[in-house]
C-alpha cells in the first residue's frame, strides 16, 4: 500500500495530473484482460504480469501500474483506458 503522503506528491509524469489509487474492481478488470492477452501498455508492448494495483490519471485516460508496491511511472508503461 502507498503511503498516504506519497500518493499527495505524485503525478502524472507527461500532463502532471494529479493521480488516484484506482479501485479494486478497476483492477480486476484489467487484470482479466491481462490474463487473455487482450491488453497492451502505451507503447504497444502487451501485458503479460498481473497488477497490484494502479494509479488513476485525474481525466481517467491512463493508469499506471503498481507491481509489488512499486508505481511504475513511466509514460510508455502507462495503460491507456477506455472512454
Amino acid at each position: 500500500m502507498l503511503h498516504p503522503d506519497l500518493l499527495k506528491i505524485l503525478c502524472c509524469p507527461e500532463t502532471r495530473q494529479p493521480l488516484a489509487l484506482a479501485d479494486a474492481a478497476l483492477i480486476e478488470q484489467i487484470n482479466a484482460q491481462i490474463q487473455r492477452a487482450q491488453l497492451r501498455n502505451r507503447a504497444g508492448q502487451p501485458l503479460t504480469e498481473r497488477l497490484d494495483g494502479g494509479l488513476l490519471r485525474q481525466d481517467g485516460k491512463f493508469l499506471y501500474p503498481i507491481r509489488e508496491e512499486i508505481p511504475v511511472m513511466l509514460v510508455d508503461h502507462a495503460i491507456p483506458l477506455p472512454g
